[in-house]
């Protein structure tokens, strides 16, 4: 099985190296992450909290060096043991590092600093540069918080012209379906955490564990009995009926949300002979809302069909919008979703006098496994770094990529108390910590410590994440 408990294997094969890189006369570094631009012109920060806690809870212990040193020996890299045994008896095996970051759940430009991250003793100013693996991470939970984020803001748009009930709606008209289209465990747990974030229906088991273990969450999100292929069609075609039949009599109560994937054989009809048929009395009478689901064809085409032929069996009301609310069953899409086929699913239904009120949507691989580092184009570099006690200016520029340029100097991110408009400055003197007097009037520091050698300083919780997104 693979070290992944050994903080000193958590990283770059290339990193073991460069500790001796380094100029002589160093004794601190500084680094900060950002976005530097991508799909979206704002970013949500969030999930730093659950590398700390993961992964720089535990402290280095010797033999943890000692495992390190057998494997660098034999792998072609350098170690530096003496500066991982100075860690474990200086520094009770606590990284000298100090981390600072925007409050989790903070909505950002791109281009500004995120997080900042220094070394605290001057023995360990390779450190920082060590740990960017690991660290860097967070722009997965950051990059589908933020996918998770933008698309709540197109759904809501939906919900305020088309729904008198938009704030109640909102909440689960995205559902996580990506528990099994992701790479690993882990994946599925910081990613289904960070879709949580923005709302509360979800089907990624790890994902509701991940929010209860790392911000306190007792509950984070919520399913219903569904259906899916093989417990209809192992019915056989002939018995589609009965497989119907048998999801309303084993789910459907009063007050009850039951979904049934509906397009094993013709997805058409099912709806028009038998759920709006033949079982059409029995969904009225058992109280419960049925969700048809439609798994196949042209996403925004099927969807308001199903739609036009739910209304014709079941009827609707027309809201104060001037918008249609189906009776007893609603529709949730959960093939080929992405954030550009909402938007067209929601145009065309919203043309059609639909109210967004009777779609939800099931969001996999677009959500947890279609994107990478460079959808928000993330980087974290090494801003500024003290040789011979006074603190130099480090960068790169390269002529071939000016987008590439990075920041320099020491660090921090600004927000004005009056407009929240956000900007990244370079402190004069370096000095980062309580430097609000050099920001300028009206400025106040975003960013704060949350990591201080081996300590968590800031335990966010959940609720406290939400409510800053929304804000």
């Amino acid at each position: 099985m693979f070290r992944a408990d050994n903080l000193i294997l958590n990283t770059d094969s290339y990193k073991a190296s460069h500790w001796l890189q380094y100029p002589p006369g160093v004794d601190a570094t500084f680094f900060y992450l950002e976005s530097r631009g991508g799909e979206y012109e704002r970013t949500l920060f969030f999930g730093l909290q659950s590398i700390l806690k993961q992964y720089l809870s535990a402290p280095v212990t010797a033999a943890m060096v000692d495992d390190a040193k057998a494997f660098f020996a034999a792998h072609g890299e350098p170690f530096n043991e003496a500066g991982w045994r100075h860690i474990v008896t200086a520094h009770g095996g606590k990284l000298p590092l100090r981390i600072r970051a925007v409050p989790e759940g903070t909505v950002v430009p791109t281009h500004q600093a995120l997080m900042t991250i220094e070394s605290t003793c001057p023995d360990c100013f390779w450190v920082p540069s060590y740990v960017e693996t690991l660290l860097m991470r967070v722009w997965y939970p950051t990059t589908v918080a933020t996918i998770s984020w933008h698309v709540k803001r197109t759904i809501r748009g939906f919900l305020e012209k088309t729904s008198e009930r938009a704030a109640e709606e909102l909440p689960f008209k995205l559902h996580d379906f990506g528990s099994r289209g992701v790479s690993s465990a882990e994946s599925a747990a910081l990613g289904g955490m960070a879709h949580l974030v923005n709302f509360r229906g979800t089907d990624t088991v790890l994902g509701v564990l991940a929010a209860r273990e790392y911000y306190g969450e007792a509950m984070a999100g919520f399913s219903i009995p569904a259906a899916e292929h093989s417990t209809i069609t192992a019915w056989g075609k002939d018995r589609e009926l009965d497989a119907y039949r048998n999801v309303l009599r084993q789910f459907a109560k009063p007050g009850a949300v039951v979904a049934c994937v509906s397009d094993s054989y013709d997805l058409f009809h099912a709806i028009e002979a038998m759920w709006g048929g033949t079982l059409r009395e029995e969904v009225i009478n058992s109280g419960a809302t049925v969700v048809i689901r439609p798994d196949s064809g042209d996403p925004a085409e099927v969807v308001h069909r199903t739609l036009s032929l739910l209304n014709a069996a079941f009827g609707s009301t027309v809201n104060a919008k001037g918008y249609r609310v189906l009776n007893h069953v609603r529709v949730i899409q959960g093939d080929g979703v992405n954030p550009d086929s909402i938007r067209l699913i929601l145009e065309r239904i919203t043309h059609a006098r639909y109210s967004a009120e009777n779609l939800a949507f099931g969001m996999g691989g677009a959500l947890l496994q279609k994107l990478d580092r460079d959808t928000q184009k993330f980087a974290l570099k090494c801003s500024a770094a003290r040789i011979d006690g006074k603190w130099t200016d480090v960068y790169k520029d390269p002529v071939t990529d000016h987008a590439k340029a990075s920041k320099r100097g020491r660090l921090t991110l600004a927000r004005h108390r009056g407009h929240g408009s956000f900007r990244t400055v370079v402190l004069p003197g370096g000095a980062v910590a309580g430097a609000a007097a050099a920001l300028g009037e009206g400025w106040e520091d975003a960013l704060g410590t949350v990591w201080e050698d081996g300590r968590l300083m800031r335990d966010w919780t959940l609720a406290e994440v939400r409510a800053r997104s929304e804000a």
